[in-house]
């Protein structure tokens, strides 16, 4: 497919915003919807709404086929070894507080230590705290210096046989920078320590293949690789999710319910419990169908194209502070976070808004990070396969124009 082709099946990307043909820059907090999920969507919702897995009528049996082949599409997107390792949920958040609870209940004991990185979100530190709490243990941190690189020795150095998890981003949120999971997986597992990859980046920019990486655990969100939001995965390794107890007691999640005792069912539905999101779960196959042809030579050019611009127009302007800078091109996707010397971030951003430019500011949910490099936020302008050349220069005479009327 081309670029061209790919973004006739966006329909935002028509629309105008202040008189202007949009430019969407905010992909990292959420990507459009191309006409086949809507499609899968409204289908869902006004031919095939019925609960799946209990009625035998042939709605309901339509329903359940459309939500569990999503589960073998989902499968074979991520290269897991069986279906039973893929857990619908409601997104990378859910995914990772249903992973801290079960994962704390089987397997933390007071005095262990969760590694976690300083570049994660919210979403992959919160739900740790929460789980040592409760079960009294701690959390420690592997650093990133001053370009954003993860501090390798650091996480070795930290390794100890108490470490019982470590958590990283496939991709930050914030610096648009690939960690090494492999070489990370590798480490942690001759330690004897467990690894989660948060996915929510990765799943767009990369083609992830938890075998290949050897993580236990890797979690995404359906709404930032073009699906309906509400829809979330968590694969875990199946040995393991057997060990684990459930995140939530109802229906769907049994075996048998006595009063005096209750059995859980088998994987996946020991962790589905509950009407599960019917209409938005199946959007995420048209949703990876069309991420694969995303893949293409032309696309891929168009996008190593926009970074490398980017990347150049950003670092050699003095008044802006570019965080995330590679080594190497390839370490990095085309997601940009930075500070204008001189401006606020809100401001930047919302002049870039009237100049039909959506991107994001504030913390981006990191704010450790933020900490980190001394800064309260920054703007981020995020690319997705369907964004262009021509809308990254026209990005770059906007900002100009932003930073000219603040600076």
């Amino acid at each position: 497919m081309t670029t061209q082709e790919i973004r006739s099946q966006f329909p935002s990307l028509t629309q105008t915003v202040y008189g202007r043909p949009l430019i969407y820059l905010d992909n990292a907090a959420t990507s459009l919807r191309p006409q086949c999920v809507i499609d899968k969507w409204v289908e869902m919702a006004s031919r095939k709404n019925a609960n799946i897995h209990r009625a035998v009528h042939a709605l309901a049996v339509e329903a359940t086929e459309e939500y569990e082949s999503t589960r073998d599409a989902v499968r074979a997107f991520l290269n897991a070894a069986s279906r039973e390792e893929i857990i619908f949920t409601s997104g990378t958040t859910a995914s990772i507080n249903l992973l801290a609870y079960s994962f704390g209940e089987a397997f933390i004991q007071p005095g262990d230590e969760i590694l976690i990185a300083e570049s994660e979100h919210h979403s992959d530190i919160v739900p740790w705290q929460l789980m040592c709490e409760r079960k009294g243990a701690r959390i420690r941190t592997i650093p990133v210096d001053e370009t954003g690189k993860l501090d390798l020795q650091r996480l070795r150095e930290n390794l100890t046989e108490k470490t019982k998890l470590t958590c990283l981003a496939e991709i930050s949120n914030v610096l648009g920078l690939k960690n090494p999971v492999k070489e990370v997986v590798n480490i942690c597992h001759s330690a004897g320590c467990m690894v989660l990859a948060d996915g929510a980046q990765g799943v767009v920019h990369s083609a992830p293949d938890v075998q290949e990486t050897g993580v236990d655990f890797y979690a995404f969100s359906g709404h930032k690789i073009y699906a309906a939001t509400g829809t979330g995965v968590l694969y875990g390794r199946r040995e393991l999710l057997d060990r684990m107890p459930p995140y939530m007691g109802g229906g769907e999640m049994i075996g048998t319910v006595r009063f005096e005792k209750t059995t859980y069912a088998p994987l996946p539905g020991k962790f589905e419990a509950g009407t599960q999101n019917l209409s938005s779960v199946p959007t995420l196959k048209p949703a990876l169908d069309l991420a694969r042809a995303m893949r293409s030579p032309e696309i891929e050019a168009e996008q190593r194209a926009i970074l490398a611009y980017l990347l150049q127009e950003l670092g050699a302007d003095p008044r802006i502070r570019l965080f995330g800078v590679p080594r190497h091109p390839e370490e990095k996707v085309p997601l940009f976070s930075f500070t204008v010397q001189g401006a606020h971030h809100e401001d930047l951003a919302l002049i870039l808004d009237k100049q039909g430019v959506a991107v994001r500011s504030g913390q981006m949910c990191a704010e450790p990070l933020m900490d980190r490099f001394g800064v309260t936020g920054m703007v981020r302008a995020s690319f997705a396969p369907y964004n262009t050349l021509d809308e990254a220069r026209k990005f770059i005479v906007a900002l100009h124009r932003a930073m000219d009327m603040l600076v």
